[in-house]
């Protein structure tokens, strides 16, 4: 499974060197595909620009105008994002393919509920079921590319409603799969064959904990069942927050992947999971004695970033900590005035509140050298 996240503000040449910093942060964080809006073809020079100076995989996402698609194909570019229908006619949407041909570009055709063609939009309107329509508009736009022999394709149908998300998703890997829709279902016949691969997501999720709370609502259901290929959480939050969310809906997909057991269950849990850090934290109450909200804020884009599987607790308190917290690798907790510093339950640096970020760190270092020498240990 592929996490992506979308670059929240229009970019400039003086914004470049920033932003590759940025890039390297959240490839560290696990996200393997960038995002970028590219509304006009000033915008494209840029991302064309900052292409060149990262390795991450960057998509140009383009409404209205083929010409951007044209142009941002002259650079790096790892993938366009269009809806064949708002770019003109049947020639233009055939200049950007032949394009893409020659470059070897994929396309992902991005289908939204709040962006459907007129006529299908109208008989949403007059009660024809959302989630069909959905698919109905990726099938449609699908033939356009099949008219021309296109077949590097994505496909994505975004909804802010919930169960039209899901329906829509899976109804579309039926028709992909050439198994039989509903018998209510109004939909024309397979594209294809060959399953499309689908990048899934809620769209206008939310804020923070109400687009993660919705996200997670919706694509653990279809992640456990096998569905999807690229996965973005949409919040209106930072994309590290993004990058975070969706690591964890992984993972909590792979753990429901497992519950309905069958021969499928190991292999699609495989699929999902990931390496790397557990986080563990309590909620904190009135017995704390450390500032685990504080501490969260302050460190969680560096512990997403380990590339070590490892598990960390933040505690509040010595009841939460090395007691509940006694399987983590390195947690961190309060007692009175001083912060402990434990290691599989066992107490092993007590410090001051105003050593407590240096000395976790440097116990943090010691702890992950520690699994790699276990790590080798058990290859041996």
């Amino acid at each position: 499974m592929v996490i992506q996240t979308m670059w929240k503000d229009r970019l400039s040449f003086s914004d470049i060197d920033g932003a590759v910093k940025r890039i390297e942060e959240l490839m560290s964080m696990g996200c393997a595909v960038l995002r970028f809006a590219v509304p006009d073809l000033a915008a494209a020079e840029v991302l064309g620009c900052l292409s060149r100076q990262v390795s991450m995989p960057l998509v140009a996402d383009i409404h209205f105008d083929y010409k951007i698609a044209l142009r941002c194909m002259d650079f790096p570019i790892a993938k366009i994002r269009i809806n064949p229908g708002n770019i003109g006619g049947k020639e233009k949407v055939k200049a950007v393919l032949d394009k893409a041909v020659e470059k070897g570009v994929p396309i992902r055709i991005g289908v939204n509920a709040g962006s459907l063609p007129q006529d299908i939009r109208e008989r949403v309107g007059q009660g024809r079921d959302r989630a069909e329509a959905l698919v109905e508009a990726a099938e449609r736009e699908l033939a356009v590319f099949d008219e021309f022999g296109f077949t590097n394709v994505v496909v994505s149908m975004k909804a802010s409603n919930l169960a039209d998300t899901i329906k829509a998703n899976r109804l579309f890997t039926k028709a992909t799969d050439t198994e039989p829709l509903s018998p209510k279902a109004t939909l024309p016949p397979p594209h294809s064959p060959l399953p499309v691969p689908l990048h899934i997501g809620v769209t206008e999720a939310g804020p923070l904990i109400t687009g993660v709370a919705r996200s997670g609502a919706a694509l653990v259901p279809l992640l456990a069942q096998g569905i999807g290929d690229t996965i973005r959480v949409s919040l209106s939050d930072s994309m590290e927050n993004e990058v975070i969310a969706a690591r964890e809906i992984l993972g909590a997909a792979a753990e429901m992947s497992e519950v309905g057991g069958g021969p499928a269950a190991g292999a699609g849990a495989a699929r999902l999971k990931r390496d790397g850090v557990t986080v563990i934290s309590c909620p904190r109450c009135g017995r704390h004695g450390f500032d685990t909200h504080g501490f969260c804020e302050r460190w969680m884009t560096r512990l997403y970033a380990l590339d070590k599987n490892i598990t960390v607790a933040i505690m509040g308190c010595e009841v939460n900590g090395p007691g509940e917290a006694r399987h983590a690798d390195i947690g961190i907790t309060g007692a009175g005035d001083k912060v402990l510093i434990f290691r599989r339950g066992e107490i092993v640096r007590t410090v001051t509140s105003t050593e407590a970020d240096t000395a976790f760190e440097e116990e943090l270092i010691q702890a992950t050298r520690g699994k790699e020498q276990l790590a080798r240990r058990d290859l041996i």
